[in-house]
Formats: structure tokens, sequence, C-alpha cells
């Protein structure tokens, strides 16, 4: 295993140093280090060890002084072997649960606003996956009343994801009309893909629905959209100008590579979204096999459940980023998106009512 060879106080030597750069992007030196509590040996013994971490591939010098960075190797070693559980205060907890709590309708929105905080907490630029695909079925319909013109027909997909859409009616119809459209929808639609909602689903919902029946069509179509837009997955990046903090990215040839493999959203989408692992996964550097990543690292974890995977929250940075911090909020942020979906599977199972006052997105079905 990589790092066998490195003794108790070579370890100590690049966890400081590690930790170090990450703080104050500079190389750091003997000196500096002779100054930090729990390094104890002599400066003489401390460059011969900066030395030698130095062969090994764990340190580079980029300048002629006697200071080191750590290579990505370095980095690797310290975030596999070295680094501390990051402790988050009660303030940072407390901000996740307020927010994110207060988003309990559509999954995206609850997956975009994780991103933005990760983006903020970390400093860094937040990345939020939701997956197209296996979530193009609808496992539920609910309705919302508002009055005998409108009414809010509520879509939950294979993935958890709730759609809602503002239905217009032409005719006044009662709130026991708009509740049997649910039932009827149940019984029919439920599981069937885009591509089966053909004239013979429509006839049979029509027959069921009765003097009622030309709330069909216009419910089909808004059915059908729902399930074929955005199929493919879809990236959200917040926080993109954080780069712009930090002196690695002074290079403006390589922060303007970055950008566009930001902008184009392509390959950011293809590696975080190939990922078998279900825990959380850091790539630094060219680990990645994003060409332009070489001077960067991305940290991501899918949300998973009942073995389905309903989005991914990440962050990307420097490679010096604050890998502790990092994790520890990824981690907290896929945790409480996880329980708030648990939680609005709880409140809404089938032949329940969905409250109005649910925080839905409304549009218009035109």
């Amino acid at each position: 295993m990589y790092g066998s060879e490195l003794s108790n106080r070579k370890k100590q030597i690049l966890k400081a140093i590690v930790e170090s750069h990450i703080e104050l992007g500079e190389p750091i030196g003997s000196k500096s280090l002779m100054q930090l509590p729990g390094i104890s040996c002599s400066s003489a013994t401390i460059r011969n060890e900066m030395a030698e971490l130095e062969e090994l591939g764990y340190l580079e010098q980029p300048h002629t002084s006697a200071g080191r960075v750590p290579s990505q190797l370095g980095y690797r070693f310290y975030v596999d072997q070295l680094i501390e559980h990051y402790a988050m205060t009660k303030n940072e907890i407390a901000q996740i649960d307020r927010i994110l709590k207060s988003k309990t309708a559509e999954l995206d929105q609850i997956l975009l606003t994780a991103s933005k905080l990760a983006s903020a907490m970390t400093n860094y630029t937040g990345l939020a996956v939701k997956p197209g695909g296996s979530s193009a079925v609808i496992t539920r319909f609910e309705t919302a009343y508002i009055d005998e013109y409108n009414f809010v027909l509520i879509m939950i997909n294979a993935s958890g994801n709730v759609i809602s859409k503002h239905i217009r009616m032409t005719a006044p119809k009662s709130q026991d009309v708009v509740s049997h459209l649910a039932t009827v929808l149940n019984t029919t639609v439920v599981g069937l893909p885009a591509e089966a909602l053909n004239m013979s689903v429509m006839l049979k919902l029509e027959e069921e629905m009765g003097a009622d029946s030309e709330l069909i069509a216009p419910i089909i179509k808004t059915i059908y959209t729902a399930l074929t837009e955005n199929d493919g997955g879809e990236l959200q990046l917040t926080g993109i100008g954080n780069l712009l903090h930090y002196r690695d990215y002074e290079s403006p040839e390589q922060l303007g590579d970055l950008l566009g493999t930001l902008e184009q959203k392509d390959e950011i989408l293809k590696l975080v979204s190939g990922s078998q692992n279900e825990d959380i996964s850091v790539l630094i550097g060219s680990e990645s096999s994003v060409k332009v990543m070489n001077n960067s690292a991305i940290v991501f974890k899918p949300i998973v459940r009942d073995g389905k995977t309903l989005g991914v929250i990440g962050v990307l940075g420097p490679l010096r980023m604050d890998y502790a911090k990092v994790l520890e909020t990824i981690e907290r942020l896929c945790g409480s998106v996880g329980e708030i979906m648990d939680e609005y599977s709880a409140l809404a199972p089938p032949g329940k009512k969905v409250n109005k006052e649910i925080d839905i997105k409304d549009e218009d079905n035109d």
C-alpha cells in the first residue's frame, strides 16, 4: 500500500504542509513548520524530511525557494490517511436545517438549494445533478384544488422528484371532480412511459371521467411534457465566481479552459453521473477524466433511496481545497436532503390528499 514507506514524522510533516498550504496558498518552508504546534524537530531535520518527501512524490518545489507544496499524491494520501474530522459549528448545522427544510416540494429545487449552501459554506463552486432516464415514469398523482377554475396537478416520479403544473379549466369543476381525476390517473397512468400515452389510454380515461371527460386531453398533454422534458439529466452549478478568489487559477488560459468546460457542463455531468460509488467521491487533479481539471479537485456524493439515485451534490475547487470541511459539508447536506425526501414521502401516502399549502412551483398549462 502506498504510504507504507512514510515514518510517523514524515506523515506529521506532510500533514502540516498540506494544511498550511490550504490555508495560505504559499509554498511552506522549514522555518514556518517549526512554529507549528506538534513539530518538535530541528530545522535541518525538517529540511531533510521534506527533501525525502519530494523524492517520494508527495511534495513539489514550485520555485528555487526552500518552500514546498503538496503534489497530487500528497493530497491523495492526506485525504485517505491523514485528514481529521471537521466539526461543524451549531450555526452551520442550523443554517443547513433551516434553509433546506423550507424546501419541501420539488427535488430539483432542494438540490439547487443544497448546491448553493455547499458553495456558500466552503467558498468553492457548488454542483447539483438531477438524474434523468429512470425518472421518466410517474409513480403517483395528487391534486391541490384552488377554486372552481384552477387546480394544481402534482406528479411524483420514480426518482422522488415532485413536478407540479397549474391547470386552468375552461368550465367550473368541483373539488370532488378534481379529486376523482387523481384517482383515475393513479389507476390508469401510473408507471406508464411517455410513449405509452396513446389514444387507447386517453379513451379509457375519458370514459372514467364521464361528463368531465374534456379534462383529459390537456391533462395528457401536461403529463407527456413532464415525462419528456430534461430526461437526459441536468447539472446545475453555483458560485462559479468563487474560483476567481484563488491564485491557483491566475493563468488566464487555464481558467478560461476550466470555465469553458463548466459552461458546457457535459463532461462534468458525465463524470459525476457515471460514478457507481454510493459513498462520497474525491477526485484530485488528473484522477478526473476531465483534462482541464489537473489543477482542481471535485468532491461529490449521490443521494440514494431504495437503490435509486435521486441526485448528486458536490463542490469543485482548487487542489488545495479544505478537504475536511468539504467532506463534512457534503455528507451533512446529502443526509439532510435524504431525510427531507423521506419525510415528504411519509406525508403524502397513496390516496391521501396533498395540502395545497405545499411549496409548489406554479407553471401555467397553456
